[in-house]
């Protein structure tokens, strides 16, 4: 494979715009259809986006904070299936930033400028919670490993090239072991029946002794034992899909009722558009995405600014801008997706109009992780000044 290497910020938006344009063109009929975006996915690894967070030493754009999340929102406005599905291939690769060795790094950077795309195998259905993971990591003689275990919500994995695999070693502690998509022993089964984001195929992956070579592992466990922007950064980019859902929500609401709605006949008004009460709930609708959308540009600016300095103050304030902007464009991405038949009429609930999967992909990514815990975490520091947890969820 070959792709596009982007050299800069701004070329990388310019890019992303391009792209979202063309994505959207395709959502509905691949939601109703659930035709999934393989041909869209090569699209992107062409194009050089999934490369950008490369650093520059390695020959990458290493892009900002603020323009990854910016990424996120103009190809989740598009398609809030297809935006997600690269959100993990991009915290896999800060993990290799963060703990791969140089030999690591020199090796999985070449391969995502030339295209290779990460997918994703980390959580697990049946434990106590979300981080009790029971894949196991067994050490051969020789120094290779065996993985076994069974993932589900794995999104990205039936697109990948190589899926990361979140695993428990001989000494429980977490590592990350990145494995060929057709490794031996290994299975990606595309049994996802979500309501919404219904072509991300975020199935399950089964590993039955999955050898792993000792260089393709990676101690996850480290890069909580300091101040890290690993969660900030993932749960920007949901902050950033989400913002983009409710963008495309209200533009499609207002592009239906300019072109399709009727006014009610008691407002004396001549087309739907100059309704008062339609003007006061879309100027209400535009403010819950405006502030999303500022938010999650300051939640970037603080991401930005930790890695810039990294301590344990810059990386709570990092954690806790991105938790404001996630529950905010959560709560966006619902009210304005729902708002849209209320403001649209009768006509706009006609299954074959499909309107319906702003609100489904909206219902099904804000279940990824809970808010209300985002915002008791703001609480906690706002009275205590207690410093939010490292765990990789905020």
């Amino acid at each position: 494979m070959s792709a596009h290497v982007i050299s800069d910020d701004a070329e990388a938006l310019a890019v992303a715009a391009s792209l979202a344009e063309e994505f959207r063109a395709g959502a509905s009929a691949r939601d109703t259809e659930r035709r999934l975006p393989r041909a869209e996915l090569e699209r992107l690894s062409e194009s050089g986006l999934l490369a950008v967070t490369v650093p520059a030493d390695h020959g990458g754009a290493d892009v900002s904070a603020g323009t990854l999340a910016e990424i996120f929102r103009l190809l989740g406005s598009a398609d809030g299936s297809l935006a997600q599905i690269p959100q993990s291939h991009f915290a896999y690769v800060n993990v290799i930033r963060r703990q791969g060795t140089p030999e690591q790094r020199k090796f999985f950077f070449a391969e995502l400028l030339a295209g290779r795309r990460f997918g994703n195998a980390q959580s697990e259905a049946g434990g106590k919670h979300v981080q009790d993971i029971r894949t196991r990591l067994e050490p051969r003689p020789d120094g290779s490993y065996v993985l076994t275990g069974v993932k589900h919500y794995s999104t990205g994995a039936l697109f990948a090239d190589w899926i990361p695999v979140s695993a428990r070693a001989e000494d429980d502690r977490l590592h990350v072991a990145y494995v060929p998509a057709d490794a031996p022993g290994l299975a990606v089964i595309d049994d996802w029946d979500g309501l919404g984001q219904r072509t991300t195929a975020s199935g399950t992956v089964r590993l039955d002794g999955v050898p792993v070579p000792g260089d393709r592992v990676l101690p996850h466990h480290l890069t909580f034992e300091g101040p890290q922007l690993h969660g900030a950064i993932a749960q920007l980019l949901h902050s950033a899909i989400d913002a983009g859902i409710a963008a495309g929500a209200l533009a499609e609401a207002a592009e239906f009722v300019r072109t399709k709605s009727r006014p009610w006949f008691e407002s004396g008004v001549e087309t739907a558009a100059e309704d008062p009460l339609l003007i006061q709930r879309f100027g209400e609708l535009a403010l819950e995405v405006r502030a999303a959308e500022a938010l999650l540009r300051e939640a970037a600016r603080s991401v930005d600014a930790a890695r810039a300095d990294l301590t344990d103050d810059t990386a709570a304030e990092a954690s806790l801008a991105v938790a404001a902007a996630k529950v905010r464009a959560a709560r966006a991405a619902v009210e304005v997706s729902s708002a849209l038949f209320e403001v649209s009429g009768t006509r706009s609930a006609l299954h074959s109009l499909n309107l319906h999967r702003h609100w489904r992909d909206a219902r099904t990514h804000t279940l990824h992780d809970p808010t209300r815990w985002k915002i008791q975490h703001l609480g906690r520091f706002v009275l205590n000044g207690t410093r939010p947890p490292r765990h990789g969820l905020l």
